[in-house]
């Protein structure tokens, strides 16, 4: 292995995935939530994070809204 590249003439080429990358971010779910998720996962074989990911992607792309009636 060489002590020193040298990265100059190098062209670059920009990531043709970069539109499918994910977004870390923080969400607070509550133990039940998750507990959910992680037993459908181990059913299916899949990590829970990718399953909550597939399932709120289904809701974004068929528009579904959730209907809440707030108690007066």
């Amino acid at each position: 292995m060489r002590t020193h590249y040298d990265f100059s003439n190098m062209k670059g080429v920009k990531n043709p995935y970069t539109k499918q990358l994910k977004q870390p971010i923080t969400i607070r779910l509550d133990k039940m939530t998750v507990a959910y998720f992680k037993v459908l996962a181990t059913e299916v074989g899949m990590p829970y994070q990718n399953l909550i990911n597939l399932y709120l992607r289904d809701c974004a792309t068929e528009h579904r809204k959730l209907s809440l009636k707030w108690a007066s």
